[in-house]
């Protein structure tokens, strides 16, 4: 047991890279160093402890952990410096070379943290990511007035170009009965919006014997709780039993996010993805039968070695094809021990670059169209706190983006709205309050 001595006017800080699970896993590790009496540093001050949870599913999030840790102990000299997440667990032994690094965590320690703290300095604790069996709840609030709920962790797929079974371990999950209480408590918190995470939340159920659509059922009854939302499924695990849940309910938004990664069935296979275009089109059809007015926002990794120029046009006019709402563009990056190493041709990086550019242009296109569909029309919108040069943003429930003049009792409210135009900047449609 640590000496609780050792945490008497503490302070500590917390920053997040990547995905919302980070972000719900941040604030489990938050709450426990609460629990402890360490407070949260205030913006300006400096902090006693810092915590730097980490991404790494790209080369390029690897670049922004570095520059973030080394300007985070920048701003916190005297700080005890922890590095965790996804970046600790790939490449400890790179962390803890950075000057002002004091402990590196892997995947199977980030919820040890408490006994680490009061150890020397410069140390690395990371275990196998096959050591990570246990599922550690966690739920957050972020400044946008959502709530992340951890549901499901860790990946049993091995998709050839992809390092988060090595960084997460196995899939696991919460029970429902359980995330059904974090739910309820969220809600007693005045969360209105809970966002269900995950690394394969579609795979949920295996280390329960529950499934998915079981916990859709059981969370749709949460009192107090006025929308949740799913984020991505794997197209092979987005079943019509849940999209048909999704159109009867009484909460879940009619919000999909489906990655895709390339509309070539060659690239795919290269991929080693479970799908193929023809499933894909399929989940999109059956979505926009059931749900017309549904967000569906897919997932593309484009420049992955051997999509030749002829794959790529291929994969571009099947996505163009697509009744989709926004795409969300990852340029491919090697990753050590991926079997993608492997496959050959190598498209170069200013190759990859340009069908990077066409892709999210044409992502514009088809959001600002869907956008565009809902002029006129009336929506309730969440209003988050953050003010943006004197305006307040929210989302309705198809996630078309709103704005409105700055108003503080607007925030964390449902509110009726008349959706205007789209504003100057492009970024999201006027609103009038009804």
């Amino acid at each position: 047991m640590t000496d609780q001595k050792i945490f008497e006017n503490k302070t500590a800080a917390f920053y997040t890279l990547g995905c919302k699970l980070n972000f719900a896993e941040t604030s489990a590790i938050a709450k426990l160093l609460d629990e402890r009496g360490i407070r949260r540093a205030k913006a300006s001050e400096k902090a006693d402890i810092c915590v730097i949870n980490t991404c790494s599913v790209t080369e390029a999030a690897d670049k922004k952990c570095r520059q973030a840790i080394r300007r985070i102990t920048g701003l916190h000299p005297e700080a005890f410096v922890v590095v965790t997440g996804c970046y600790a667990q790939l490449r400890a032994d790179e962390a803890a070379a950075i000057r002002g690094v004091d402990l590196v965590l892997g995947t199977a320690n980030k919820h040890d943290i408490l006994r680490y703290i009061d150890g020397g300095s410069n140390r690395i604790d990371v275990a196998p990511a096959t050591d990570a069996r246990a599922f550690i709840p966690s739920c957050s609030a972020d400044d946008r007035t959502r709530h992340f709920l951890k549901v499901q962790d860790g990946c049993d797929y091995r998709c050839s170009y992809c390092t988060i079974p090595q960084a997460r371990g196995r899939s696991r999950n919460g029970a429902i009965a359980a995330l059904v209480q974090q739910a309820e408590e969220a809600a007693l918190c005045g969360g209105k919006e809970i966002v269900l995470t995950g690394v394969n939340i579609g795979d949920f159920g295996k280390s329960t014997a529950e499934s998915f659509t079981d916990l859709l059922r059981a969370l749709d009854g949460v009192d107090g709780i006025e929308r949740f939302r799913i984020s991505s499924v794997e197209p092979n695990l987005l079943t019509d039993e849940v999209i048909d849940f999704v159109a009867g309910s009484r909460k879940f938004a009619p919000h999909f996010h489906i990655p895709l990664q390339s509309g070539s069935d060659e690239v795919l296979g290269l991929m080693r993805r479970r799908y193929d275009t023809d499933l894909f089109r399929r989940r999109i059809d059956v979505i926009r039968e059931r749900l017309p007015e549904a967000f569906i926002g897919v997932d593309l990794i484009v420049g992955m070695r051997g999509e030749t120029a002829e794959l790529f046009e291929r994969s571009f006019a099947f996505v163009e094809g697509l009744d989709i709402s926004q795409l969300h563009v990852f340029t491919y990056s090697e990753r050590d021990n991926t079997a993608a190493l492997a496959i050959t041709p190598i498209v170069s990086p200013a190759e990859r670059r340009l069908r990077s550019k066409r892709l999210i242009e044409l992502s514009v296109r088809k959001l600002t169209a869907f956008c565009n569909r809902f002029v006129g029309s009336q929506a309730m919108v969440l209003f988050e706190h953050a003010r943006r040069g004197g305006m307040m943003q929210g989302f309705t429930a198809n996630y078309v983006r709103v704005e409105t003049p700055y108003s503080l009792p607007l925030a964390n409210r449902m509110t009726a709205v008349e959706l205007g135009p789209c504003n100057p900047a492009g970024s999201a449609l006027t609103c009038r309050i009804v």
